[in-house]
C-alpha cells in the first residue's frame, strides 16, 4: 500500500522496455553446481565462461600481493598509472583511453553516452548478448542483422541496416559465441562504409588469442575514424576475469563524454594494479596462446571423431552442434562438466565449450561421448 492506501506494483514503476529485458545468464558457477549435485567443488570442471585455464598472470598475482595493504584507500579514479602503461603499449595518448569494470562496462558506457530512446543500434545475430541488453535498457531500438554463412557477422548486411536514426553499430572480432573472424581489411572496409555520425564499437575481447600475423590494427585507425571505439579486456587471455578490468580506445572527444557518464571509481584498485603488471607479462600471453591453439586442435579432433559439426574459431572456445543441447548440457552437468548452452544466442542445438588444459579437454570429450551414446 502507498501513503494513500492504494496498492502499488513496484515492478510496474520500471519502464516497459526495462521490464521486457531478459536478464543476461552467465555460465553456471562451480559452487552452485557442486551444491546441486552434492559433489566436491574440486570434482567440477568448468568450461563455460571462456576463462583462462592457466589462471591469472603470475606478474599480476605478485603485484596484487604487494597492494593488499592499500585497500583502505579509494582507487585512483583517473586510472593514471594504468592508462600510462596502456598508452605506452598501444602507442596512443592517455586521453584516448577509458577504463571499465570489464569490457562490458565499456560497451555499456558507449551505449549510455551516445544512445537515446529515439535512436537505434545495429548488431549481428549470434553476437554477444550484452549488445541488445544495453540497447534495450536505454529504450533504444535494436536492429539485429542475420548472420552470414558460417555464423559470422554479415558486414555488408550490417552496413545496409544503418538507418537515419542509427547511432551505434556493435561488432565483435573474433565474435562470441561463434568464434568467427572477419579479416581486418574487411572490417576496415566496413568501418569506411559507416557514416561518421554513427559510432562503431569494435569488441576485441578475444584479440590476444589471434596469432601474431592476425593481430588487430584497429587502434591505428582511430586517427582516421574518430567515430571508432575499440573495446578490450584483460579477463580472457590475461586471466583477470574475477577482477573485472577492461578498457576502450577512442578519439579523445569520445572518451571525454564517456567519462562524464562513467561512475566514479568504476575500476577497483587491485584490478588496476593487476592489469598494469599483466600488460608486461608477454611470456604468459604467449603461453596462453600456445595452450589455446593446442587445445582447439584437441577439441577439433575429438568432435570430428564423434561426427559432430563445429564452428571454426579464433577464440578460446569452440561452438559445437550436439542436437538436443539442453539435454546434453544437463547430462554433462551430472558428469561434473559445465559448458554453456547458447539457445539465447539463437543456437539451440549448440553448446559453447571453453578450451581447457589437455587433461580437461580429454575429460570433457570422454564425458560428451558417454552422454551422446547414452
Amino acid at each position: 500500500m502507498d501513503g494513500k492506501g492504494e496498492s502499488v506494483g513496484i515492478r510496474e514503476l520500471a519502464p516497459a522496455h526495462v521490464r521486457a529485458i531478459a536478464p543476461y545468464v552467465p555460465g553456471k558457477p562451480i559452487a552452485e553446481t557442486a551444491r546441486e549435485l552434492g559433489i566436491p567443488e574440486a570434482d567440477i570442471l568448468k568450461m563455460a565462461s571462456n576463462e583462462n585455464p592457466l589462471g591469472p598472470s603470475p606478474k599480476a598475482l605478485e603485484a596484487i600481493r604487494g597492494a593488499l595493504a592499500e585497500l583502505n584507500y579509494y582507487p585512483d579514479g583517473s586510472g593514471f598509472d594504468l592508462k600510462a602503461a596502456l598508452a605506452r603499449k598501444l602507442g596512443v595518448a592517455p586521453a584516448s583511453l577509458v577504463l571499465g569494470n570489464g569490457s562490458n562496462d565499456v560497451l555499456e558506457l558507449a551505449a549510455r553516452t551516445f544512445l537515446t530512446a529515439a535512436d537505434s543500434a545495429v548488431y549481428s545475430r549470434h553476437a554477444f548478448l550484452v549488445y541488445p541488453l544495453v540497447v534495450q535498457a536505454i529504450g533504444a531500438k535494436g536492429i539485429e542483422v542475420p548472420a552470414a554463412r558460417g555464423y559470422a557477422p554479415d558486414l555488408e548486411g550490417m552496413a545496409r541496416a544503418v538507418r537515419p536514426d542509427t547511432k551505434i553499430v556493435f561488432l565483435a572480432n573474433p565474435n562470441n559465441p561463434t568464434g568467427t573472424f572477419n579479416a581486418w581489411d574487411e572490417v576496415r572496409g566496413f568501418v569506411e562504409r559507416i557514416p561518421r555520425r554513427v559510432l562503431v564499437v569494435l569488441d576485441e575481447a578475444y584479440g590476444e588469442y589471434l596469432p601474431p600475423e592476425l593481430a588487430s590494427p584497429t587502434v591505428s585507425w582511430i586517427a582516421r575514424f574518430p567515430n571508432l571505439v575499440v573495446s578490450r579486456t584483460l579477463s580472457k587471455a590475461y586471466g583477470l576475469a574475477g577482477l573485472r578490468i577492461g578498457y576502450g580506445v577512442a578519439h579523445p572527444e569520445a572518451v571525454e563524454v564517456m567519462d562524464r557518464v562513467r561512475q566514479p571509481f568504476n575500476v577497483n584498485h587491485l584490478a588496476m594494479v593487476a592489469a598494469r603488471a599483466a600488460l608486461d607479462d608477454e611470456a604468459f600471453i604467449d603461453r596462453s596462446r600456445a595452450v589455446n591453439a593446442a587445445g582447439l586442435e584437441q577439441l577439433r579432433a575429438g568432435f570430428e571423431r564423434l561426427g559432430l559439426e563445429y564452428i571454426p574459431t579464433r577464440g578460446n572456445f569452440v561452438t559445437v552442434r550436439v542436437g538436443d543441447a539442453a539435454r546434453v548440457f544437463q547430462a554433462l552437468l551430472r558428469e561434473g562438466v559445465i559448458v554453456r548452452p547458447i539457445a539465447g544466442y539463437g543456437l539451440p542445438e549448440h553448446l559453447r565449450v571453453t578450451v581447457g588444459l589437455p587433461e580437461q579437454n580429454a575429460r570433457f570429450l570422454a564425458a560428451l561421448e558417454r552422454v551422446l551414446r547414452g
